[in-house]
């Protein structure tokens, strides 16, 4: 039986790899946030019934939440208040141009393709433990990775972006 202080060393642990996770299937760091803290929550509701190793457990909970509120999101613009007054100097934000590109690239790509290219590649999971987590088998698990990456490499932002190794 796991207890309150088995969850705590978890959460201790795991949680800024979770937020990490979470950023990458959601691109916002606010949602990002509010999706590891529910993901953690469901599971604290479930810590006794989850087995020796909760990781393929807390993943399934943070991608299907991912998931179901992605179907529910408004995707309409966005109001602002102010435009900003000067545009950012190119020498803070050097290393920026490559990370956008890689994730306006994982951002084309469908939600599922893009959960097994996170789990996969940034998280280094098993195949095995990526079906779990999404919810397939392990053949599916491959070929949406395959299909994924030959996405990516149609992707000219995400092709200059490998090209220039940042």
């Amino acid at each position: 039986m796991r207890d309150r202080a088995d969850f705590e060393r978890y959460v201790e642990q795991r949680s800024a790899r979770l937020l990490r996770t979470a950023y990458l299937l959601c691109r916002d760091w606010a949602t990002a946030e509010d999706l590891t803290q529910t993901a953690l929550a469901r599971a604290w509701l479930a810590w006794r019934r989850v087995g020796a190793n909760p990781d393929p457990y807390v993943y399934r909970i943070l991608t299907n939440t991912h998931a179901s509120w992605w179907r529910r999101r408004w995707r309409g613009e966005v109001a602002t208040g102010e435009l900003p007054d000067q545009p950012q100097e190119l020498d803070e934000t050097a290393g920026l141009g490559t990370r956008d590109a890689l994730r306006a690239a994982l951002a084309a790509l469908p939600a599922k393709q893009r959960a097994v290219v996170v789990l996969r590649y940034f998280e280094d999971l098993p195949d095995e433990a990526i079906a779990g987590i999404v919810g397939c088998s392990v053949a599916t698990v491959r070929s949406q990775a395959s299909r994924a990456l030959a996405k990516l490499r149609l992707d000219p932002a995400a092709r200059a972006a490998a090209e220039t190794g940042s």
